[in-house]
């Protein structure tokens, strides 16, 4: 048994679709909890509807559904590769006009703006695909949402029982792009200035020992960026990794402490933390790649994120219930 916590990354989401299908297909892994943030929130959500209507099956079918609505709804996006891109094979967008246009607009223009009727396209996507009813009554899996108190800047955790659509956008809210989502007097933004993604949530209020990371974002590159998409890619990575290499130090931390004094919070000494990623499939793509619905780009993200997993799971299996697989040390320490 183990948590799953879901990093965001925009349409970079389609990786941790193909992690979240190889882990659905295997009959050996049960998903006790998951917490998610932006497109983690959405693959989540889409998780507890389909495994409440019919089983892991209907998990995997509602997961292609999705990502397949995603790209039906940004077929005539403006925000397309150019052809030199597609004949080089380049999945980002740094010289699709559409993108940057709206990118240099979006510096000048907020978003009660340029979008004062408040439409967004995703939040009809997500609630016409997902029966929140099923969510909120889906017993088998405990399910966390990460959002950010624009008004606190706290970060805000909302639980199964009381999902709606509303706190999905909350959490996938980025402030330059989409008004804040108000829900009971609080404004909200994207929950991964706070928490991308939040694991206290996993540790305290779910039993499985096994806590799997599955990360977008990477956290090294060797090389400096020097243009300027590439600077803006790169500071992007760091805030959005930021709340988790806190948390994660947090929780170290805290077990070295429990452990030296001998205290009785199995809860935290007992975690064993795991992470799937592809930094070597994902570096290379820039931020705006997360705005690229192609089928094909998503298709790619949803098989690299497949293999990787089938490759993950022959080599640490044995290992699940008995011991951490991720180096903390290395990896988000030094």
């Amino acid at each position: 048994m183990i948590d799953l916590a879901l990093q965001g990354g925009g349409s970079h989401g389609a990786f941790t679709w193909g992690v979240l299908d190889r882990l659905l297909e295997d009959d050996r892994i049960l998903i006790e909890g998951i917490c998610g943030t932006s497109a983690g929130a959405m693959n989540a959500v889409v998780v507890a509807d389909g495994l409440d209507r019919k089983g892991k099956e209907g998990a995997r079918e509602a997961l292609r559904n999705f990502w397949t609505k995603v790209s039906e709804a940004g077929r005539f996006s403006p925000f397309q590769r150019t052809p030199i891109d597609r004949m080089q094979g380049r999945w980002t967008l740094d010289y699709s006009p559409g993108y940057i246009f709206f990118d240099l607009l979006s510096r000048m223009v907020s978003p009660y703006e340029l979008n004062p009727l408040n439409m967004n396209p995703l939040r009809d996507l997500i609630a016409a695909l997902v029966d929140f009813e099923h969510v909120r009554h889906a017993e088998g899996i405990k399910l966390f949402v990460a959002a950010t108190n624009l008004r606190t800047g706290k970060q805000k955790i909302f639980r199964r029982e009381e999902m709606t659509a509303d706190m999905i956008m909350a959490s996938a809210c980025l402030p330059t792009i989409f008004q804040a989502v108000e829900i009971d007097g609080e404004a909200y933004w994207d929950g991964g200035y706070m928490g991308n993604p939040a694991l206290f949530p996993l540790v305290e209020e779910c039993q499985a020992r096994d806590l799997v990371i599955v990360q977008i974002n990477p956290i090294v590159r060797n090389e400096i960026p020097r243009r300027a998409a590439d600077i803006m890619n790169r500071l992007n990575e760091i805030t959005f990794n930021t709340s988790l290499i806190k948390e994660i130090r947090s929780l170290s931390f805290l077990k070295k402490i429990i452990e030296l004094g001998n205290l009785e919070e199995e809860r935290y000494k007992d975690a064993l933390f795991h992470r799937i990623n592809a930094d070597m499939e994902l570096e290379p793509l820039g931020v705006s790649s997360k705005v690229n619905s192609e089928w094909a780009f998503l298709e790619h993200l949803h098989d690299v994120g497949y293999s990787i997993t089938e490759a993950w799971l022959e080599e640490n299996y044995t290992h699940l219930g008995n011991r951490s697989t991720l180096d903390i040390q290395s990896v988000y320490l030094h």
